[in-house]
């Protein structure tokens, strides 16, 4: 795992230490492998519930009774898709959010069956150094134990692809605020408050409620080899999947995974750093007491939700429709972008694919101006000309109707919820041409990376 160790310096010290510990385990583990950690699944936390855009989500008062008791002596079970499977895996949660210590225990993995059930014989306790709970600090991220994924015969299994995991854990007592990624776009259940843990059933007849939301849980990755390239998909709600179909896996980085599996096998991960309302600046300032639905901005989190997680080798950037649409002007978003590029350049030979901003012509809001518009298309110009990014995703060109200079009309109609669509976001149509229109060639993973 590459481990920077300014990055560390610069955390507060409590999220630096776990990272470093999680690091030195994991190199240990990876060099009597003869592999390294690698990212496989990714939900950029991005504030404590009910903060954020959340998507097809039920009602959830009888599932979590307050916002700020949060979770109640209950159990999650998370269903989450690896895009890279391996024999041993490890997950990362996150108290990245909470205002007090929020504890773990009877933490499970196993194979998703159907719903909520675990296919069975697939579920297996997850530790952490060595025992079976932890609590984690307001402001921490803690790493498991590597653990055995005794289903996976073989990385390369076909019969893996597309599969899911389901995580489960009991929240012991209140947790407080819960960190969170509301946008899932992924049905998870929930136990009832106050009925203890239920994580080691394989049944889901103790999850009556679900969500379309990921809590507490935001990453896993797996040992793979060295050479394994990672493609961390970053953005706003067009990389996080507004109006994609409800578990259909269909956002564009899915897309873009599946074309990199056909052409390189299991050499490759893409993980998902979305995030519902992101901006690139703004805002100036976030706390958990005082939360932005979009998160903190891009150059605030990059750290967190893309460098420090396992072998990222690319970064594929789509944002500023969000800061342009609250005012900010093209020049400022060039600078961030900017200031963002030059970042991800002082960790190393990690390659940033600059995307072009997708058109928002015709939608009820900022996004849909003709003065936002045209900013949009300054920004577009200079990401593709002006030689910054390693390469260029047209998704402007690949989305845009010529006629109109708006969302081609075959991409609207909302895949989530059904509907006409906002003319903002595109459809499963409009991410499967995102997904198509970016060269493989960029991402091929290195054969001497080590």
């Amino acid at each position: 795992m590459r481990q920077n160790h300014s990055f560390l310096l610069n955390m507060p010290w409590a999220i630096a230490l776990a990272l470093l510990i999680g690091g030195v385990l994991g190199a240990n583990e990876a060099q009597a492998q003869g592999s390294k950690w690698m990212a496989s699944w990714a939900a950029s936390a991005h504030g404590p519930y009910p903060s954020g855009n959340a998507s097809a989500q039920p009602v959830l008062q009888f599932a979590i009774e307050s916002a700020e008791t949060g979770a109640n002596d209950q159990t999650f079970r998370l269903i989450i898709r690896p895009d890279l499977w391996g024999r041993r895996g490890r997950l990362r949660f996150s108290n990245a959010f909470g205002r007090q210590p929020v504890t773990f225990d009877d933490v499970f993995i196993g194979l998703q069956g159907s719903a909520g059930n675990i296919a069975g014989g697939t579920n297996s306790r997850v530790r952490f150094s060595g025992k079976p709970g932890i609590t984690i600090q307001p402001g921490q991220v803690a790493y498991s134990d590597a653990v055995n994924l005794s289903f996976v015969k073989s990385a390369n299994d076909p019969l893996l692809s597309g599969r899911k995991l389901a995580v489960s854990f009991h929240v012991v007592g209140s947790s407080g605020p819960m960190t969170w990624h509301a946008k899932a776009l992924q049905t998870s259940y929930l136990t009832a408050p106050r009925v203890g843990s239920h994580g080691s059933e394989e049944s889901d007849a103790s999850f009556p409620f679900t969500t379309t939301s990921w809590f507490f849980l935001d990453a896993f990755e797996v040992m793979a080899p060295a050479d394994t390239a990672v493609v961390a998909c970053f953005g706003d709600s067009i990389t996080d999947g507004t109006l994609s179909t409800l578990n259909g896996d269909d956002r564009w980085p899915d897309v873009l995974a599946r074309r990199l599996h056909a052409a390189y096998g299991n050499r490759v991960s893409v993980i998902n750093a979305g995030i519902g309302g992101n901006q690139i600046t703004g805002p100036a300032s976030y706390s958990a007491s005082a939360p932005f639905a979009g998160g903190p901005s891009a150059l605030d989190r990059l750290e967190r939700d893309v460098m420090s997680l396992s072998g990222v080798t690319h970064i594929i950037w789509l944002e500023g429709i969000n800061d342009l649409s609250r005012g900010a002007s093209a020049e400022s978003v060039i600078a961030g972008m900017q200031k963002l590029t030059q970042r991800v350049r002082a960790h190393g030979n990690i390659k940033i694919i600059g995307a072009t901003i997708t058109s928002g012509v015709g939608y009820n809001g900022p996004a849909g101006t003709a003065e936002v518009n045209a900013h949009r298309q300054t920004v577009n110009k200079f990401i593709r000309t002006s030689g910054l990014f390693d390469g260029i995703a047209d998704f402007d060109a690949a989305t845009a109707d010529p006629q109109t200079g708006g969302l081609r009309a075959a991409f609207q109609p909302n895949s989530t919820i059904g509907g006409a669509g906002d003319k903002l976001h595109p459809n499963r149509a409009g991410y499967q041409a995102m997904g198509n229109a970016i060269d493989l060639t960029l991402l091929a993973p290195h054969p001497n990376r080590k």
